[in-house]
């Protein structure tokens, strides 16, 4: 059987919540999907479709790069589908919107860089490369140490970070523990993948959600991104990498009026 067979055959773990317009929504590294644990009852008129991406939560491994990962993702979600992605999550989905345009009837990126690394010779704002080689090493130390870290720099500058920390990890031990290999492919694409030179070709109206606290995506990266006609940025100014958490309410207020365009656009 050839790789891109087993890719497609995998079962992923997905839940499906709610009725109404199809959204899929992927969760970041080191977590997985029940960190959007509350959306589903915040915003009911909609049907959410929650993944564990590949080698987290529930779900089995895939092997291959991001290219892999979506094939295999695409082939275990609706046909067409808004989508909505969080961090590393936002790549994929990015990715998603770029190579599978009739599948992706709009794009929703939150706290999610086209490129994450840093790029000191280019001006781009990011991760510090060592940053993520120091997560590389210290997966084979100490994995829960690692995730643990990870956790708190996610929550880093938000006014209620110890509350972030503490609701993302009850959310994410509620499931099995990301796999280490599947944790070495996400950092290897947070480090490597780039989306910058493509960014123009995305079509579908863009909901991108930032938190001006950020301590993974610097807001510089704001003025970078393409501004569009059917681009549109929601920046709250008090919040870290995980605004759906620190403001759970007002997120999703700014997501439902942006789905409610994009319903009325589909039904139209």
């Amino acid at each position: 059987m050839q790789q891109d067979d087993c890719v497609n055959q995998t079962k992923l773990h997905v839940k499906s919540v709610g009725q109404g317009p199809d959204v899929v929504i992927l969760h970041g590294w080191g977590v997985n999907s029940a960190v959007f644990t509350a959306l589903a009852d915040k915003l009911p008129e909609y049907r959410f479709h929650f993944v564990d991406l590949p080698g987290y939560g529930d779900s089995p491994i895939v092997a291959g790069d991001i290219d892999d990962w979506l094939a295999c993702i695409i082939a275990n979600v609706p046909p067409q589908a808004i989508w909505a992605g969080w961090s590393l999550g936002g790549v994929i989905a990015t990715l998603a919107a770029i190579r599978y345009p009739k599948q992706v009837t709009a794009l929703c990126t939150i706290s999610s860089s086209p490129c994450f690394m840093a790029r000191s010779s280019e001006s781009w704002p990011g991760i510090a490369p060592d940053i993520l080689t120091q997560f590389s090493d210290q997966l084979t130390d100490n994995l829960d140490k690692t995730i643990e870290r990870f956790l708190a720099i996610q929550a880093m500058g938000s006014q209620t970070a110890k509350g972030d920390i503490k609701q993302l990890r009850q959310w994410v031990l509620a499931k099995p523990q990301a796999q280490k290999s599947a944790l070495e492919q996400g950092l290897s694409m947070l480090a490597n993948v780039d989306l910058r030179a493509q960014l123009t070709q995305i079509q579908q109206p863009w909901l991108r959600v930032w938190g001006k606290k950020d301590g993974l995506v610097p807001r510089s990266v704001i003025k970078l991104m393409p501004q569009q006609s059917h681009v549109e940025d929601v920046i709250f100014a008090q919040a870290s990498h995980a605004p759906f958490i620190s403001h759970a309410d007002d997120f999703c207020s700014s997501l439902n009026s942006w789905l409610q365009k994009q319903s009325t656009l589909i039904n139209a």
